[in-house]
């Protein structure tokens, strides 16, 4: 208890108050528990790195105490080593769930300023406010008087020794100096016998001694913390700035420059604070001075108005500045100085360029103009709101942060407000030409990938044997003649070889991958249907195509001056709609797959027989859809598992029109008929695995996961082939899982656990009570 008393001493002068009061400090600045929250974890991410510096120099400091040989104070050492590390331990766990919770408790249903008002008037928070003002110097001098005793002490125990330490010495280097050390040492054998002492000293000893010696003096002399206080002041200002403003959401702080003619009597140049809150309120421009040195600019003048200036931050709110005057706002958006740059206007001003001058800066280019895309979707979500009268927390239900825009602009959707998040789902695996898969699904439909994951595991048994042509991409320009006798003469002039192998040399010009493979045409009076079919490597190809039918209607009317072209696409080629054309000629990739299904796994996995699902798909696939007069739909749901995984992978949503042509065949086969044998064909699957929306991170991590991300760089058209294959594959398990389901009457019941309340399908269903929407997706 003696020792614990005086280690008392060491345990007030080793704890440091003063980042305590600045975290509790920055909490209160919170409007709300979740603020709150944030603003505790800013803290602890700028005051962490510091303080375990801190940490380990007191420690290995203080802890030479335990190394002098003296007992009393390595005792006390010892207790103080212990009184650091244990102060760290809670300032980064405890405090802070502390604080927090603190907070919460005494809010209780009052407002947060309340709270926050009776706290600063604490007795607690003004001394530790004081404390972080100004340092008290006494203490400092202790802890620089007590630093160096210790060092003295450490380095006395090690290298002033007694009369026995030499005799030990003596004795180690020779028996016959030891017999006549006493009676025969001289001045200059005393000497030399304490270089010798220095020289016994163990490596490990001068090493930990000069390690100390540097981690003191970087210490006390080396160690600043005004760049840490600045951010701290700088999140300080950004909440109080908030709070004037009735934001709820954190405001993240972004320095700029500008000139500000109202302050020029005091400093030329004044940094503006632009304080841009992610819930959508305006960015304001706050004063903020900095301690650079700029030119003509007194640096001790300035320097003295900072340290009056940021006393005041982290308790005073500063009302913004009004706008620029609009033509000052667009002699900045024009300015080409390099030290200008639209960036500095506030969203403020940029919404009143847009609003009142917006042929210099249009609402669909203002992420090009401001070069910042995230900034620019918030400003346009505030001009949206503002115009269609919407409540901006409605808004705010639509997510735009933390996106990569940069690969979105001019490639995949314009005048962007946000994304919409699809939850992504797998299953598999799928066993396909002797390799596995996990397939991704995007969907909001419930009960589809568990279906979709039951019909892999029954492929899976024997496997999936497929086989892919590229049939190639098409466009059908639309092009009109005088006369009938014209448009003859222009069709048999293209069907001619020589003269299609120039049309075909003109069309593969304009890309790497782009090659015409054959030129259907059509005639319906004067006008011509040209359907240019090209192969386009692993590219869906829509774009490569256009230009290069383009570029092939430009060397054709230069032989027929009177060609007229109507349309660019003439609705022959057949894109997104339903066209027995692509039925039957194809588009994009042809994939036919099979596989045999044991009857065993069709009694254990599918609760079902090869007979009843043969029965089922003639009467529902084929004979069902020709009475439906259907087009390419010989097939259960194969739009289902072919949305889902263009959504995944990034493929245009609109072509699923096309892709899902499927025909699905089933017939019984091995012993006895009881496996059953199954196909799935589909003639024009429009896939790719670059360009669109595949270039997007989320959709590029799925074709990482099947290993057909981007072009193949030895076979190319390659990926793209085993993407459509994929596809056709899990066409084929969603199919024959749907089946099953069907003559087994567990759709509904599937669709009421996934897609419906645990309540809907408590007790026995009756089928008599099942809603027109619970079947909706049966046909």
């Amino acid at each position: 208890m003696s020792d614990l008393k005086d280690a008392l001493f060491f345990m007030l002068l080793v704890i440091d108050l003063t980042n305590s009061g600045t975290l509790a400090q920055l909490a209160l600045f919170g409007t709300n528990q979740a603020e709150v929250t944030n603003n505790i974890a800013r803290g602890l991410e700028l005051l962490g790195p510091a303080i375990t510096l801190d940490t380990i120099v007191e420690t290995l400091v203080i802890g030479v105490g335990t190394l002098s040989g003296v007992q009393r104070l390595e005792v006390l050492c010892t207790f103080a080593v212990m009184s650091v590390i244990v102060n760290y331990v809670v300032f980064m766990t405890f405090y802070p769930a502390c604080l927090s919770l603190i907070l919460d408790l005494s809010r209780n249903g009052m407002d947060m300023s309340l709270v926050r008002a009776k706290a600063k008037d604490s007795i607690l928070l003004k001394a530790l406010n004081d404390e972080e003002q100004k340092t008290n110097p006494v203490v400092q001098r202790v802890k620089i008087i007590m630093t160096t005793g210790l060092m003295v002490v450490h380095i006395y125990s090690r290298v002033v020794f007694s009369g026995s330490d030499y005799e030990t010495v003596d004795k180690k280097l020779s028996p016959q100096m030891n017999l006549n050390a006493n009676s025969s040492r001289t001045e200059s054998g005393e000497f030399t016998d304490m270089i010798i002492k220095w020289l016994t000293m163990s490596a490990d000893q001068v090493v930990i001694l000069i390690l100390l010696i540097a981690l003191v003096v970087k210490f006390i002399f080396f160690e600043h913390r005004n760049d840490l206080h600045d951010q701290l002041r700088q999140s300080s200002v950004a909440l109080a700035s908030k709070e004037a403003n009735d934001d709820t959401a954190l405001a993240s702080v972004a320095p700029v420059t500008v000139d500000d003619a109202s302050q020029t009597e005091f400093i030329p140049k004044v940094p503006v604070l632009v304080v841009t809150p992610p819930n959508g309120s305006l960015r304001k421009r706050l004063p903020l001075f900095t301690i650079e040195e700029q030119n003509s600019v007194n640096v001790h003048t300035q320097t003295d108005a900072i340290t009056e200036f940021s006393q005041l931050l982290p308790l005073e709110k500063f009302d913004p500045p009004p706008a620029r005057p609009l033509q000052e706002c667009l002699e900045i958006l024009q300015s080409t100085d390099d030290s200008v740059s639209p960036a500095q206007l506030t969203d403020e001003e940029v919404i009143m360029i847009i609003n009142t001058a917006s042929q210099y800066c249009p609402l669909h280019n203002i992420e090009s103009i401001l070069d910042d895309p995230e900034r620019g979707v918030h400003i346009r979500r505030e001009v949206l709101c503002e115009r269609a009268k919407m409540p901006r927390d409605r808004m705010g239900c639509l997510p735009y942060q933390h996106f990569d825009y940069t690969k979105v602009m001019n490639a995949c959707c314009e005048n962007v407000i946000g994304y919409v998040p699809i939850p992504v789902g797998f299953a598999g695996p799928l066993l396909l030409d002797g390799k596995r898969y996990f397939v991704p699904m995007a969907t909001t439909e419930g009960a589809l990938v568990a279906s979709t994951n039951r019909g892999c595991k029954a492929l899976s048994v024997r496997g999936v044997i497929s086989h892919v042509e590229d049939v190639g991409m098409t466009r059908a320009p639309c092009v009109r003649f005088a006369s009938i006798s014209r448009a003859v003469e222009a069709k048999n002039w293209i069907n001619n070889e020589e003269n299609y192998k120039k049309i075909k040399a003109e069309f593969d010009s304009t890309s790497r991958f782009g090659r015409l493979r054959e030129c259907l045409i059509a005639i319906d009076g004067p006008q011509l249907y040209i359907r240019f079919v090209a192969l386009t490597g692993d590219a869906m190809g829509m774009n490569m195509v256009s230009k290069g039918s383009e570029m092939a209607l430009r060397f054709i009317k230069n032989e027929f001056p009177d060609m007229q072209i109507i349309s660019l696409s003439g609705n022959f080629c057949c894109d997104k709609k339903p066209a027995a054309i692509n039925w039957i000629k194809g588009r994009g990739k042809r994939v036919v797959t099979e596989c045999i299904i044991t009857a065993q796994t069709l009694r254990t996995i599918l609760k079902t027989d090869a007979k009843t699902l043969v029965e089922c798909n003639k009467l529902k696939n084929m004979s069902g859809s020709a009475m439906a007069g259907s087009i390419g739909g010989n097939n259960a749901h194969a739009a289902n598992m072919v949305t889902a995984v263009f959504l995944a992978t990034g493929q245009d949503p609109a072509q699923n029109v096309t892709s899902s042509n499927c025909s699905t065949g089933m017939e019984c086969c091995g012993q006895n008929n009881e496996d059953l044998y199954m196909t799935c064909t589909m003639p024009s699957l429009e896939v790719g695995t670059v360009g669109g929306g595949t270039g997007l991170p989320g959709q590029g991590a799925c074709l990482d996961m099947l290993g057909v991300r981007g072009a193949n760089q030895t076979h190319p058209g390659e990926n793209a082939k085993k993407l459509a294959q994929i596809v056709c594959a899990t066409v084929m398990a969603g199919e024959l899982s749907l089946m099953a389901a069907l003559v087994n009457s567990d759709l509904v019941k599937s669709h009421m656990r996934h897609n419906r309340s645990s309540a809907a399908i408590a007790g026995k269903m009756n089928p008599l009570n099942v809603t027109v929407s619970s079947c909706s997706n049966i046909s």
